[in-house]
């Protein structure tokens, strides 16, 4: 089973109305391994980015005025995606973006459009999370933390970087990390994840509370000022 993992950043929120995708990446995994190969463009927009965006992803016109524009790209994508299984974090917001690129890219070739989960499945992994771990914070970095993955090289948004962490935590989400297709030597399910147990002690295992420091907190909040942006609701708990 081939499976692309994906992630994209963009000008803003709404593709409706005017937002455009300014980076696309992807990562494969076949039978749940990770094949090593990708796909990732930068994009130009054809349109200015927000300063306020610019601060999520770190993406400004400067960086992407050489860059190609979607249509340039559109149907190596395509092919690149078609027929296999999407794996995104809050689908729906992707997925709008994609199809809205692909309908003004569609028009401008005269042609029908399709959408793309027509020729693709679509697995959102927050919807995955929240049925896993009802009442807890499934953000990426949320997940993370959860599942020990290190993203502490995620200072910025990014969608190749974001493929690459969502890969981990999808296959943790699942069922468990499985290695990299890199011969056909390597024992299938061996895993050196290690079990972090950091959270028991030595006396029957209890669980420690571990307190946040205040820089944690502020790190928090401020993540959850920028994903509530990003999503256009209240992604607070009560």
């Amino acid at each position: 089973m081939r499976q692309v993992v994906l992630d994209t950043e963009t000008t803003g929120l709404n593709p409706t109305k005017g937002d455009r995708i300014v980076e696309v990446g992807c990562v494969e995994m076949v039978d749940r391994k990770l094949t090593g190969r990708h796909f990732h463009y930068y994009i130009n927009p054809e349109r200015d980015i927000p300063d306020e965006v610019v601060a999520v992803h770190g993406i400004d016109n400067d960086k992407v005025k050489d860059s190609p524009k979607f249509r340039d790209i559109a149907v190596e994508l395509w092919t690149w995606l078609e027929g296999a299984e999407l794996v995104i974090h809050n689908a729906a917001f992707d997925m709008g973006f994609l199809n809205a690129e692909f309908e003004r890219f569609a028009q401008e070739q005269r042609e029908p459009f399709e959408k793309l989960e027509t020729v693709c499945g679509v697995l959102d992994t927050l919807k995955v999370a929240r049925d896993k771990h009802p009442g807890s914070k499934v953000s990426l970095d949320a997940l993370c933390k959860r599942y020990g993955i290190d993203n502490s090289h995620r200072t910025l948004h990014g969608a190749l970087l974001d493929s690459e962490i969502l890969a981990d935590v999808y296959l943790m989400l699942t069922g468990g990390q499985t290695a990299l297709i890199l011969d056909d030597s390597s024992e299938s399910g061996s895993s050196d994840q290690a079990v972090d147990v950091s959270a028991l002690d030595d006396s029957g295992g209890h669980l420690i509370t571990v307190q946040p420091s205040s820089a944690e907190l502020a790190a928090h909040e401020a993540f959850i000022d920028m994903l509530a942006e990003k999503s256009g609701k209240d992604v607070r708990w009560p």
